[in-house]
């Protein structure tokens, strides 16, 4: 799949239609997690999921690690997509996989300063178990892996676009005003925003999606 545009951090079913009529492809929804504080339980996740219509894909996005972790809580909710901010083994991911099947993996590539050989090393290793890659930022004031609100070095993750086999999603403070950009810049199969069109208490501004998800549009099909 190409051109995913992933909108993450839902905070209700009214929020999650209104992404799916702007056009977002994906909705993440994070749960278990590391730093930051949960939007949503996991009983509302679970009935968002199945309200969701088909063209549109719900992710689970959890810094859980051990696979038994995972597969409940993904079955739970009722998700066949998991992307894994974790710090989680190569083993417990081929798990995932060997115990279901249907599972699509992505895993996070977290950006710090000066890492990109570290990076492109892990794309090496990973390539065989997971489905696609997703380069983020890390924030060394909050030490948080990811939903940070900041953009990192496009220039990394360009390099990882080139090197690897296995498709790139961009994220890591895009919004409405620099996707485009960042999409003609890093060339990635997708790009995926949290807080960059939130505007109050961490509810979606519906013109800000639908600005964003054009500018994304446009960005891709200059690619």
């Amino acid at each position: 799949m190409k051109n995913i545009i992933q909108i993450a951090g839902i905070r209700n079913l009214t929020e999650a239609q209104m992404l799916t009529h702007a056009g977002t492809t994906h909705i993440g929804i994070p749960l278990r997690l590391d730093v930051h504080d949960e939007d949503i339980s996991e009983k509302q996740a679970s009935r968002i999921i199945s309200h969701l219509p088909p063209a549109v894909t719900p992710v689970l996005i959890t810094y859980l690690h051990r696979t038994n972790d995972i597969l409940e809580l993904s079955h739970k909710i009722g998700v066949n997509w998991v992307q894994l901010h974790g710090d989680i083994s190569t083993e417990e991911m081929e798990n995932v996989k060997r115990f279901d099947p249907t599972i699509t993996i992505i895993k996070s590539l977290i950006v710090h300063q000066n890492n990109q050989e570290e990076l492109l090393t892990a794309v090496d290793q990973l390539t065989s178990v997971v489905d696609y890659f997703i380069t983020d930022t890390y924030d060394p004031e909050t030490g948080a892996t990811g939903a940070t609100g900041k953009t990192h070095d496009w220039s990394i993750s360009q390099k990882i676009v080139e090197f690897s086999q296995k498709p790139v999603i961009l994220a890591g403070g895009l919004n409405p005003n620099n996707v485009q950009k960042a999409i003609q810049v890093v060339r990635p199969n997708g790009v995926d925003c949290h807080s960059g069109v939130e505007k109050r208490q961490g509810f979606k501004d519906p013109q800000l999606v639908k600005k964003f998800v054009e500018m994304a549009q446009l960005g891709f099909s200059k690619i």
